[in-house]
């Protein structure tokens, strides 16, 4: 418990330093945090019907995320928020093109790819 209050007090003092309040303002910090919105939009898009993803785009975001893992990685200061966000989505991404070959390669719609289960309707 006393290890849990000593880190809880030194967590204060840092976020009331000058250095973490230009952080918080700055776009290192920004630019993250609007990214967050691919991954979470993803997420919430596995609950649709896989016949609406989008094979094409799928793969432009899963290389596109790994480019800015990238940069997040090389660019001085690193930026881990980043790519912590892109390395996500990179995940997310890779779930929906699974559900996607699935659907229109694996056994997710037989009835599409049968032509004896698609005439009796």
């Amino acid at each position: 418990m006393v290890g849990a209050t000593a880190l809880w007090h030194k967590t204060l003092d840092y976020v009331n330093t000058k250095e973490f309040q230009n952080y918080l303002t700055s776009t290192h910090f920004w630019g993250p945090v609007a990214n967050w919105g691919l991954p979470l939009a993803t997420f919430q898009d596995m609950k649709a019907s896989p016949d609406i993803i989008s094979g094409r785009m799928t793969t432009a975001l899963i290389f596109y995320s790994m480019a800015f893992m990238r940069f997040a990685y090389r660019v001085q200061p690193r930026n881990y928020l980043l790519m912590a966000c892109h390395f996500t989505n990179v995940v997310a991404q890779s779930m929906q093109a699974g559900r996607y070959l699935n659907y229109h390669y694996g056994r997710g719609n037989a009835e599409a790819h049968s032509p004896l289960l698609s005439n009796h309707k």
